[in-house]
């Protein structure tokens, strides 16, 4: 097996700043900093001063990979393509959606900022959600010999 784009200085950053923006979330605002819940708040909000935090903090995070682009820093990095149909990652993408309603929350929410705080609802959720993704690398891989 072959390590492509091993680029553990950007990686440890980039945890860091996750680290840091959940850190500060909690502490600014008392939010866990899970994606879904905050990108489902602005859709159904609970009042609308909650809007505004929640559209910044996904700007952050949409913004940060154009910074990250365009300073240079992932120049030896390849882009990442999609080698499914679009049909394909509209289901994906729904089922995403589904499981984290579902699951009462997502890999940020549950992996990052749960585990953090010593949740065993989290730990079963990351397990959950770590034991899905193996199963579904093996199958696509190996079993139906696709390149996930």
């Amino acid at each position: 097996m072959t390590i492509i784009n091993f680029t553990p200085v950007p990686a440890l950053i980039g945890g860091a700043l996750i680290g840091l923006s959940a850190a500060f979330l909690l502490l600014a605002k008392g939010r866990v900093a899970g994606i879904s819940g905050i990108a489902g708040g602005i859709i159904y909000p609970e009042s609308r001063d909650d809007i505004g935090w929640r559209v910044v903090f996904i700007l952050g995070l949409i913004l940060g990979g154009f910074l990250y682009q365009w300073s240079g820093l992932g120049a030896g990095v390849q882009h990442i393509v999609a080698v499914a149909d679009k049909s394909v990652l509209i289901i994906a993408g729904l089922l995403v959606g589904i499981g984290t309603q579902v699951g009462t929350g997502c890999t940020s929410g549950h992996g990052i900022c749960g585990l953090a705080r010593r949740s065993p609802r989290s730990l079963v959720a990351t397990f959950c959600f770590m034991g899905s993704a193996i199963v579904t690398v093996y199958v696509v891989r190996h079993l139906m010999g696709g390149a996930a």
